[in-house]
């Protein structure tokens, strides 16, 4: 009897340990693994934080480069220093009938007048307002350029149109059009009233990259420095299309100039920008 005692208690014994343990068990931690993974998830993270580059984001004009200020936020400041160039090659001349040794200090010194900055103190009022507005008229030092006539101006609006169109149609025939452009050139192609204007109005929009309705001097440049030293009447006239002397050619300014349709033109190029090109 009292061994049948004994064992039942050492029975007793053994459940309150089990259970004692169940109560006392911890629970499962993650593995080192896990917490591996995790700490390189976050070093990546920081990392990738780190190579973030603020002024990736921040566009600034010709002559500027962009910079962070104390609280690391990107900005716009001039150039600092532009490359020595030797060719006179690299010259170029201003629309003030400056030649500059590159398109870098041109551009530099417009900067430094717009943002009213020492370097351009030097210069008087008319002279500082002027570079605020500087822009490369086209490659190459200045040289005294063939009067415009005003017979050859009388007859350059139809001589432009049929310039830009056959340009057009070479884009084309390359397939360099967008799908939108192509049509365009297919319809001035099968519809000669369609011709000049469908032309001038693909360059137009071409031209207007800030899509703001208004080409500025600078959006200007790709039309007008290649054809400067070929067409002596393109300065003229592009500086006669600028009629409230803004430094902008607005689209009913371009449109007196190339002799245009004011209304179909306006419909044209609303269509261009809605277009999912």
């Amino acid at each position: 009897m009292k061994g049948l005692l004994l064992l039942l208690l050492g029975y007793m014994l053994i459940a309150d340990v089990t259970l004692a343990k169940k109560r006392k068990s911890p629970k499962l931690l993650p593995a080192a693994s896990d917490f591996d993974e995790d700490e390189r998830q976050t070093e990546t993270e920081e990392n990738m934080n780190l190579l973030i580059d603020p002024c990736l984001t921040k566009h600034c004009g010709a002559g500027q480069v962009c910079a962070l200020d104390q609280l690391d936020e990107p900005y716009c400041k001039c150039i600092e220093e532009c490359p020595f160039e030797e060719e006179a090659r690299r010259k170029v001349c201003s629309n003030h009938n400056v030649t500059w040794a590159s398109d870098c200090e041109l551009y530099r010194m417009r900067c430094w007048c717009k943002k009213e900055e020492k370097q351009c103190n030097d210069f008087d009022l008319a002279t500082k307002e002027s570079y605020k507005h500087m822009h490369i008229d086209y490659f190459g030092e200045c040289r005294e350029m063939e009067e415009c006539t005003a017979g050859q101006m009388a007859d350059f609006p139809r001589r432009m149109r049929d310039w830009l169109f056959n340009i057009m149609r070479d884009l084309a025939e390359r397939n360099e059009l967008t799908k939108y452009y192509m049509e365009l050139e297919k319809e001035a192609e099968n519809n000669l009233n369609k011709r000049w204007l469908n032309a001038a109005l693909w360059k137009w929009c071409d031209l207007d990259t800030s899509n703001d309705r208004a080409v500025s001097r600078h959006e200007l440049f790709p039309i007008k420095a290649p054809l400067v030293s070929m067409e002596h009447c393109i300065a003229p006239f592009l500086n006669k299309c600028d009629a409230n002397n803004d430094h902008f050619i607005h689209l009913n300014e371009w449109i007196k100039c190339m002799e245009l349709d004011e209304n179909e033109i306006e419909e044209k190029c609303e269509d261009i920008r809605d277009y999912q090109l």
